[in-house]
């Protein structure tokens, strides 16, 4: 998808207006490096941001949660890979293996990402993809913003207790004022009370076996915020 044409340009405006949630692989804690500043400047036009790095998982970026990977059962709309183009790679071929045609995201290959392996494959899947363009810079340029921003976003965390019993401590953040580095215990899920929704992961399937009648996810999660899970 050519994001300098008339034709490229009206297609990606409409995909990103009606995306609320922006997942971007290699942002993490280094301040210096574009994709972390990437999550402040896309906040601000009204996207909740999905960051991932496994090293940094746990902390946070502008209110965001890092989360270490992209799991199963979540369907992202966009992803945006500040990468090298081995790594993208590797990421574009597991979505590919994870998600059909019809449900499969935008891919933003931010410059220095790109890969002809990658590029190709997504050719003969005929998924939208972008290159040589910056995202951030291309929101600018048309002055986009998120048609219905989520924001502030509520999510979760669960890391191990800090006596070793084996025992989990849940907690609940908002995006508009979380400030975490990584977790000093062991981190053991982190995501978006969509994440909560949909991800097959088996902490979220078990917090969601605790809802009881007529509770409503958020509703659960402050239930069980600051209490020891066994």
């Amino acid at each position: 998808m050519d994001s300098r044409n008339e034709e490229g340009i009206a297609s990606l405006q409409s995909i990103l207006s009606n995306t609320e949630v922006i997942h971007i692989y290699g942002a993490g804690l280094n301040s210096e490096r574009p994709a972390h500043t990437a999550v402040g400047e896309l906040r601000d036009r009204g996207w909740a941001v999905a960051p991932l790095h496994p090293r940094d998982a746990g902390a946070t970026i502008n209110g965001f949660p890092i989360r270490p990977e992209l799991e199963d059962g979540i369907v992202p709309e966009v992803v945006v890979l500040f990468l090298a183009p081995e790594r993208a790679r590797a990421v574009v071929r597991n979505l590919i293996i994870r998600f059909e045609r019809e449900e499969f995201p935008l891919v933003w290959f931010q410059i220095g990402a790109e890969d002809e392996q990658s590029r190709q494959a997504l050719l003969e899947m005929d998924v939208p993809f972008v290159e040589h363009d910056c995202l951030v810079r291309f929101t600018e340029r048309h002055s986009l913003q998120c048609g219905s921003s989520p924001l502030p976003q509520q999510w979760c965390l669960q890391t191990a207790s800090e006596n070793g019993d084996g025992c989990s401590i849940w907690s609940v953040y908002s995006s508009d004022s979380a400030s975490l580095d990584r977790p000093s215990e062991a981190l053991e899920w982190v995501g978006s009370l969509d994440d909560l929704s949909q991800s097959n992961h088996t902490i979220p399937r078990y917090i969601r076996s605790l809802r009881e009648e007529g509770e409503t996810l958020q509703n659960l999660s402050i239930r069980l915020s600051g209490k020891i899970l066994t």
